[in-house]
């Protein structure tokens, strides 16, 4: 299983030309293999920001969206070792909130996080993908 950051549970929604070859690749393995692909459950809350904000559009209610978001990936709880986690990252790491619940969720749960971030990347913190 591949934790997918927020951006790219999006760009598979809207255009899937905005992901990286090797992001692409690593979402079409886990697909196909027994791995499948999970998001954090903050992840469903800056979907609904999103289109409360105008940033994306959507023509279905934000409820069937989300709807549809829940029914095509693994959705991870925030959990209290998530919430340790956030506390454990090191300076370099982004200070987003969403940067390191969802950060926190791939070192907990073990998991490879496809992001197209660059200061999540460059941290070494979390296994990325991209």
């Amino acid at each position: 299983m591949i934790l997918l950051d927020t951006h790219v549970v999006l760009w598979l929604a809207f255009d899937e030309t905005l992901l990286s070859h090797k992001a692409k690749t690593a979402i079409d393995e886990a697909r196909q293999g027994d791995r499948g692909l999970a998001i954090s459950d903050f992840t469903l809350y800056e979907i609904a920001v999103a289109s409360r904000r105008k940033r994306i559009g959507i023509d279905i209610s934000i409820e069937s969206f989300l709807y549809e978001v829940e029914q095509r990936f693994v959705v991870l709880p925030i959990t209290r070792e998530v919430c340790v986690q956030t506390l454990a990252f090191p300076p370099s790491y982004p200070k987003d909130p969403a940067d390191k619940i969802i950060g926190a969720t791939a070192v907990v749960q073990g998991l490879t996080l496809v992001t197209a971030d660059q200061a999540i990347r460059k941290s070494g913190a979390v296994p990325t993908i991209w």
